[in-house]
């Protein structure tokens, strides 16, 4: 890549790894995360277990930095590592848990990775690193030597080089590598050690990303079904065979050896116990580091098994799905969600209904309180002068609601449907517009009622001054239970 300015200014505005050295909590998002995700080789963790590591380590810094250094809850610092303008933390939920889980994203274990190489270190080698390449460029040049003559020329020379050292073995002179080069070559083992479980993250990254793009363009597909089928699996298998999955299935196949595997805890065994190697003191995982790449391999492996399934599940609901139209809309919603991914737009985008479930425990209701007794004094109680108008007590108007039913039901004992308007007339409104509001009352409680909004009913009472109201309003229809 080159690392011109245009580049370099599109990488600091947009990659996950610069926005978390520019941030102002990096060193806590670099220190918790290395510890809870990197040092452990630890590949996913639930929320609920990260953010009770994290709540542990917001309280010591606030004890140490005052409790305003990190004002806020642990799980709001999680989602928010995890948003898209963070990408620091990847959220998603497992196969078959309702619990959300956390998982680093290779930008992030990038970003740890150079400030681990930051420190100093006492003891910077060369020789083993300058033996490997020697070594890759022998097999390249082996492994792509198609002339039958100059591989055995090669196999001929490295006979008589093993045969000349078992010579000289047998003869008493046995070459044996000096404290300083055990000590480059375990440290190329361990760089190369730590580098490998660093890039199974950024594989399983690149194979949800093939599959995103596989998912795109069959969203995107507007030809027939079989064209697409043909399109896809025509390449066997979309992420299998791409180049991560071949050269990730030679490691695995390499690994999964139990030849190899004993091989490994044979070797790590005699070279741990060496003096020089004692003296850097290793960390004590290192034994099973192999099986660190096991771990890590295979959930990778799963990875790539789920996201296979998924495909051909996805491909399979393409295949039987016949109805052209909602095919159409489907894809025209996919579409458009593809659209604003990258640049959602603000505001509200879309309006869901609430389908979370309302939980009230008996606990949480509130407890009985006892109504206050007043007490009242033992005082002489004495008439007011006040002059208060007592008629407005009894100029109160009460509907009774019942009556109205029974109306309404008399009329429909002899008719199957009888209207609102033919009701009032047979009984005419003593009470004005408030045994009108009753009526409408009635039928928005009556089993079997109805509005008719072409016609219209035309309402009239005799108000208490002596003149006449009147009233217009769609036809409601009351109709006989049965």
């Amino acid at each position: 890549m080159s690392l011109d300015f245009h580049t370099l200014e599109l990488l600091r505005q947009n990659h996950p790894a610069w926005r978390l050295l520019r941030s102002d909590h990096a060193s806590l998002v670099a220190s918790f995360l290395h510890r809870v995700f990197v040092a452990p080789n630890v590949r996913l963790m639930a929320q609920a277990d990260l953010a009770e590591a994290l709540e542990d380590e917001l309280f010591a810094l606030r004890e140490h930095h005052g409790p305003e250094a990190f004002p806020r809850p642990a799980l709001a610092y999680l989602n928010d590592w995890a948003n898209n303008d963070k990408g620091w933390l990847r959220k998603f939920y497992p196969a078959g848990s309702d619990d959300p889980h956390f998982d680093l994203t290779p930008a992030t274990e990038k970003a740890l990775a150079w400030l681990t190489s930051l420190t100093e270190r006492a003891f910077v080698g060369t020789e083993s690193r300058l033996l490997t390449l020697f070594g890759l460029l022998r097999q390249m040049s082996e492994g792509s030597q198609s002339d039958p003559q100059a591989r055995i020329a090669e196999l001929e020379r490295r006979r008589d080089e093993i045969d000349g050292e078992i010579s000289r073995i047998l003869s008493g002179d046995i070459p044996l590598l000096d404290d300083t080069a055990l000590k480059d070559r375990f440290q190329q083992f361990l760089q190369l050690a730590r580098e490998l479980l660093t890039d199974f993250r950024e594989v399983e990254h690149n194979f949800r990303t093939l599959d995103r793009r596989v998912r795109e363009q069959i969203a995107l597909w507007e030809g027939a079904k079989g064209a697409l089928l043909e399109e896809i699996m025509g390449e066997r298998d979309a992420i299998s065979d791409s180049d991560q999955g071949k050269s990730f299935r030679a490691f695995w196949d390499f690994l999964m050896s139990q030849t190899r595997q004993e091989e490994l805890s044979r070797l790590l065994e005699q070279v741990l116990v060496l003096q020089p190697i004692v003296e850097m003191r290793p960390e004590a995982r290192l034994r099973r580091v192999h099986y660190d790449w096991l771990e890590a391999g295979e959930h990778t492996q799963r990875t790539v098994a789920r996201l296979s399934e998924q495909l051909r599940r996805f491909l399979d609901d393409q295949a039987w799905l016949e109805n052209r139209r909602i095919m159409d809309i489907l894809h025209d919603i996919e579409a458009r969600a593809l659209a604003v991914r990258e640049t959602p737009p603000g505001g509200s985008f879309m309006q869901l209904a609430d389908t979370a479930a309302g939980i009230e425990l008996p606990l949480e209701r509130p407890l009985y309180h006892p109504p206050v007794k007043p007490l009242i004094a033992d005082v002489a109680l004495e008439t007011g002068d006040t002059g208060i108008d007592t008629a407005a007590l009894y100029a109160q108007v009460v509907v009774d609601r019942a009556e109205l039913s029974r109306h309404i039901r008399q009329l429909l004992h002899a008719r199957s449907q009888v209207s609102l308007g033919e009701v009032i007339s047979r009984h005419p409104l003593r009470h004005g517009l408030a045994e009108l509001v009753a009526y409408l009352q009635l039928a928005g409680m009556w089993p079997h009622a109805a509005v008719d909004e072409e016609n219209v009913d035309l309402v009239e009472w005799q108000g208490e001054d002596g003149s006449v109201r009147r009233a217009r309003m769609p036809r409601v229809i009351f109709v006989r239970n049965g």
